[in-house]
């Protein structure tokens, strides 16, 4: 019975010494990939919003701050394009105008955005061509998610015995365009 409580009292030993602080330690590094992770996207749209464009720059230094976490991540943006469209009555015919207009947002994604940004073409970098343009009142948002496991997920599962989603980071952040491209 003796042996039995000096296992148990090591055992306890064991979690206390090592495995809360590597624990702790790990999740305050997901804490802190988190937090870098919402600074590269409040600037990166921030900078989009006041810009009115995204560049191939802007977009590339924006992929290798959050990359700098060690973390892989899942980056959808959205550019939703207002426009003003009449209200008839009868649209097929002009005379029936109510006199008032409807705004409708046409929605792009990374598929329509990213081939303005790197297109099969040799154009340079910083060639005004490769600009994805916004215009004053569209609106563009990111939104940012981890699919990797994080290895605070993966501690935390081992002790408890889980399995954790991996999207242990997610931030969705964006607004409404200020500024339009010359």
């Amino acid at each position: 019975m003796n042996s039995f409580s000096k296992v148990f009292a090591a055992l306890i030993a064991v979690l206390l010494l090592y495995l809360y602080p590597i624990s702790a330690a790990f999740d305050q590094q997901d804490d802190i990939s988190e937090l870098v992770v919402l600074r590269a996207t409040t600037t990166f749209v921030d900078a989009v919003r006041d810009k009115g464009f995204v560049s191939p720059t802007m977009y590339t230094d924006f992929m290798e701050a959050i990359a700098a976490t060690g973390n892989t991540f899942d980056v959808q943006m959205e550019h939703g394009s207002k426009k003003y469209v009449p209200v008839y009555d009868d649209p097929t015919r002009p005379d029936t105008f109510r006199g008032s207009y409807e705004v409708h947002y046409d929605l792009f994604y990374n598929a329509q955005i990213l081939p303005v940004l790197f297109p099969n073409s040799a154009a340079a970098k910083d060639d005004p061509a490769r600009r994805y343009k916004l215009r004053v009142g569209d609106t563009f948002a990111v939104t940012v998610k981890n699919t990797n496991r994080t290895p605070g997920t993966i501690l935390f599962d081992f002790l408890n015995q889980a399995i954790s989603p991996n999207e242990k980071i997610f931030i969705p952040y964006g607004g409404v365009v200020r500024n339009e491209a010359d």
